[in-house]
């Protein structure tokens, strides 16, 4: 049985391990991803991935309206860094606003997400070359 996450941060963790590995990024891609992890984790676990309401890029532009909108601002430029998200921390009177974190996924759901990561790369780098 897999947990259930928010899309913004398995967009955070797509985002900082790409960007470690060197490999292009944008909303768009984004969204595709997010759309592999969703059938994937269906297929392997049963439900969908992501606490947000999920919909269909066949009818849609996106697949997480949430992360979208974060993200559409950037068109198809490179994503560097995750959205940010304004964070009041208990016990504090100062909101604080800082990039959505990355899960902390099991061993089992962290295969799934990689193999997907890994499938994206070689399809970028079979494009460019």
């Amino acid at each position: 049985m897999g947990n259930i996450y928010s899309a913004q941060n398995i967009s955070a963790y797509f985002i900082y391990e790409l960007n470690e590995q060197g490999v292009f990024i944008n909303s768009e891609a984004l969204q595709h991803l997010l759309a592999k992890v969703d059938m994937d984790w269906k297929s392997r676990f049963g439900h969908s991935a992501f606490s947000e309401k999920v919909a269909s890029l066949t009818t849609s532009k996106y697949v997480v309206k949430e992360v979208y909108d974060a993200y559409k601002e950037f068109g198809e430029r490179h994503l560097h860094i995750p959205a940010k998200e304004w964070y009041l921390e208990y016990g504090k009177f100062q909101l604080v606003h800082r990039p959505y974190g990355v899960p902390a996924f099991t061993a089992d759901e962290l295969m799934l997400i990689n193999n997907i990561m890994v499938k994206y790369r070689d399809i970028i780098l079979k494009k460019v070359s």
